[in-house]
């Protein structure tokens, strides 16, 4: 079965009876000249750390020219506009009819595409990467075309590519639960999105030209700067089907194991803290009639499961990775019906080969990434297609992320299940001896996820409130920043326009003693969005990076669209950002610094 060959990728690492998660010591060099690092029983002598002021308008904008503060504050001003959004996409077409397409091009690099894109292409890009690197902003580079589709095309394409030949020939064996069929109603993934690009899949062509211009992203990422970042998403990197069909498997099985632990009267535990008893568990899987009670028994052994008498859902993933004898038998129940239905769902052969290619260009990225020295972060996408994304993802982190992290895998804080899923990577990585990489974001698909659980008729995968959410982000944060002080292999970016959560996260840092010279913790933000905490952050010496797009300025015209309109939804809610770049220009003007140029 084409699935079982996913979890044929890596042979599993067993559980010794007393693995323990205390990390082993290792050299680091200096990342300033003036820290001087003491190793073994010596104490660390560092540099104190100054204190961030998001208030410092001078120190915020000291890396803008007073013309770049005037065209931000213009183009957040137009994005705060409801009528001018409301017609964005007919007063852009009508501006490119008027003045023709070089003017409009023109218009565009002199006001939002100036503002939230870098440039055309990896030369053009170079200028403000450096120029952002001397105020101490990194880069995350990520190649921000997409298909101007209409959205029927869009449907039309998702459609087919999310069907298998054997759903569309068949009369309804094998059915994918609910949050993993599509939906005409949502074949559109733009929809309802307004901070995330978006790709169909149209052929493997297709997804072998996006893998080329990635990795020229990637070598564009590596010459610009040292340490810097390119993203990628694994959609545009294959067929979506396979993506649904694996997240279906994953999530059935995941589901499995904690109807087992209701069993065992531990409903409602924490998934990192869940613990099967093997021989009650080997009991109920007997009465289920899966299999006979010696090949159950022979699936749980000390030599695959350590010898503590449990399985916790990391042993219970690992089930499925690699035991052929089991995966023979891999039949889970049906809630509804209560009848065992086979887990693995079968492929046609150029489906599988198709499966292949997505994996294949998975590998070539990572590996290019790794001989330029550049950290590939993995966007995190809609929850039917995130967990086959970040199982994958989680794979490429245990080939690659031996020695410092270079895979980073992105979780969505909106989501109810995201503290299960980030321990349980956490613990995975700390009992293998990987590092653990992870961007913390709250989340870009609420209303999309929303609208479509009501609609086919499924739980609602997303926080009931927004502070349900902000409360799940500083969980997450707080819990990964704890593991940090104990392992100097994990780092974490924490990837927020929210004061508050930037300001919480400078405050835990101070009470673990987590130092930004160690680079365990840094910061990300949108290029043209919240220049007042970037800067600040960077000229203190925290790492901090800005999300960077680039590419043709028709071909990232769908990504300004959603940039405005999600500049609309942040500027509704608060001024403070428009507020200080007034407050700055004044500053200015009094000061006789209006020709103030950076340095």
């Amino acid at each position: 079965m084409a699935l079982r060959r996913v979890f044929l990728l890596r042979s599993v690492v067993p559980r010794a009876a007393g693995l323990s998660t205390e990390p082993q010591a290792r050299e680091q060099p200096a990342a300033n000249p003036g820290v001087v690092r003491a190793w073994g029983a010596a104490e660390v002598v560092r540099r104190p750390v100054p204190v961030v002021d998001f208030d410092n308008t001078q120190e915020a904008y000291r890396s803008r020219r007073s013309w770049e503060l005037v065209r931000n504050l213009l183009v957040l001003r137009l994005c705060a506009s409801p009528v001018l959004l409301a017609h964005h996409e007919q007063l852009l077409h009508v501006s490119r009819k008027l003045l023709g397409q070089r003017m409009f091009d023109k218009l565009m690099k002199m006001t939002f595409y100036g503002h939230f894109v870098a440039g055309e292409d990896q030369e053009s890009i170079r200028p403000l990467i450096q120029h952002n690197k001397a105020f101490g902003v990194g880069s995350i580079l990520d190649y921000g075309i997409e298909e101007d589709l209409s959205p029927e095309e869009a449907e039309r394409k998702e459609m087919e590519s999310c069907t298998s030949e054997a759903e569309r020939d068949s009369s309804g064996t094998n059915k994918r639960e609910k949050q993993y069929q599509v939906h005409p109603a949502f074949g559109d993934r733009r929809d309802g999105v307004i901070s995330a690009r978006t790709y169909f899949y149209a052929n493997e062509a297709k997804c072998d030209n996006y893998m080329e211009n990635l990795l020229k992203c990637i070598e564009a990422s590596g010459g610009a700067s040292d340490g810097g970042f390119s993203a990628i998403k694994l959609t545009a990197l294959g067929r979506p089907q396979f993506l649904l069909q694996f997240s279906d498997v994953l999530t059935r099985w995941r589901r499995f194991f904690h109807q087992m632990a209701a069993e065992q009267g531990q409903a409602g535990r924490a998934a990192v803290d869940t613990k099967l008893e093997v021989v009650v568990l080997q009991e109920s899987i007997a009465k289920m009639g899966i299999a006979s009670r010696a090949e159950i028994e022979g699936w749980f052994t000390p030599e695959t499961l350590g010898v503590s008498g449990t399985v916790d859902l990391l042993d219970w993933n690992s089930l499925i990775d690699s035991r052929t004898q089991l995966s023979r038998h891999l039949v889970v129940p049906n809630v509804q019906t209560g009848q065992l239905e086979p887990l693995l769902s079968r492929f046609t052969e150029e489906e599988e080969q198709q499966m292949k290619r997505m994996l294949q260009r998975m590998d070539v990225l990572a590996k290019k990434a790794r001989e330029a020295g550049v950290r590939l972060m993995i966007d995190a996408e809609q929850s039917y297609f995130q967990p086959a994304i970040s199982r994958l993802t989680l794979e490429m982190q245990r080939r690659f992320n031996v020695d410092k992290p270079l895979i980073f895998n992105t979780f969505q804080c909106y989501l109810k299940e995201a503290y299960d899923n980030v321990t349980m990577d956490m613990e995975l990585a700390l009992r293998e001896g990987w590092c653990f990489g992870a961007k913390l974001v709250r989340g870009a698909y609420l209303a999309q996820e929303r609208a479509r659980a009501v609609e086919i008729g499924y739980e609602d995968p997303i926080n009931p409130t927004y502070e349900a959410t902000n409360a799940m982000y500083h969980r997450c944060l707080n819990y990964v920043l704890e593991k940090l002080k104990h392992s100097p292999k994990a780092e974490v970016m924490v990837a927020s326009h929210n004061e508050d959560t930037v300001r919480f996260t400078l405050c835990r840092m101070e009470e673990l003693g987590l130092h930004p010279d160690d680079g365990q913790v840094c910061f990300g933000q949108l290029l043209g969005m919240c220049d007042q905490i970037s800067f600040p952050l960077g000229q203190a010496g925290f790492p901090v990076y800005k999300y960077v797009p680039y590419g043709p300025v028709m071909e990232v015209l769908p990504y300004l669209s959603r940039r405005a309109l999600e500049n609309s939804s942040i500027m509704k809610g608060a001024q403070r950002e428009r507020q200080l770049l007034w407050q700055e220009l004044h500053r200015r003007l009094r000061t006789g610094n209006l020709f103030h140029h950076p340095a």
